[in-house]
């Protein structure tokens, strides 16, 4: 059951109320649609629609609260990086962040971006522009889109290679020590 009670829902936010519902729905394993999402928030079958058109939107609007988190693991008490190793432990938070919500990882980056959908392609950017930001300050003389969408391309394949268990690890910190590996291989390249 939601942490919402069932019947609890009377005023407040219904918008975050149904977000709230749904991604737990989500990270529990949970199958939803607006109507599940609707029944276990405890509103009316139809209040859900007051805010998403329908289940896409509803998936698209828990991508944008991903990449909100996902920005948040990667900056939490972090500067920007000034060196390839502190470059490398973005990549492990990231892959950290897919092993930890393999649902969540997987709706906000299952769809292509819908470039009418202002408030997740924004999300996604954010997410790009950090990591460009990121390379820009540690290599100033290189591409950093060309190095941001490598070092997105290397995180998000060993994510993925890890979720969908092409990478085995016994521990956290096995995962940990292969994504600095790996990240750090590539960028000493020509060093």
């Amino acid at each position: 059951m939601s942490t919402l009670e069932k019947s609890s829902y009377h005023h407040g936010d219904l918008r975050a109320a149904l977000l709230s519902t749904a991604m737990e729905m989500l990270e529990n394993g949970e199958p939803f649609s607006l109507r599940a999402v609707a029944r276990q928030a405890g509103v009316s079958p139809t209040a859900p629609y007051r805010h998403f058109k329908d289940r896409d939107a509803l998936e698209s609007a828990l991508a944008v609260e991903g990449f909100r988190d996902l920005l948040a693991d990667l900056g939490s008490g972090r500067g920007l990086p000034a060196s390839a190793s502190d470059l490398a432990e973005f990549a492990v938070a990231y892959v950290a962040f897919a092993l930890r919500r393999p649902a969540l990882f997987g709706v906000m980056f299952g769809k292509p971006c819908d470039d009418a959908d202002d408030e997740r392609v924004k999300a996604a950017d954010a997410l790009h522009a950090l990591l460009a930001d990121a390379l820009d300050h540690v290599f100033p003389d290189a591409d950093a889109s060309a190095l941001a969408s490598a070092g997105w391309g290397l995180a998000h394949g060993l994510a993925c290679l890890h979720l969908d268990g092409k990478l085995r690890a016994m521990s956290e910190e096995e995962v940990a020590d292969r994504v600095r590996s790996a990240f750090l291989a590539i960028t000493s390249v020509g060093s």
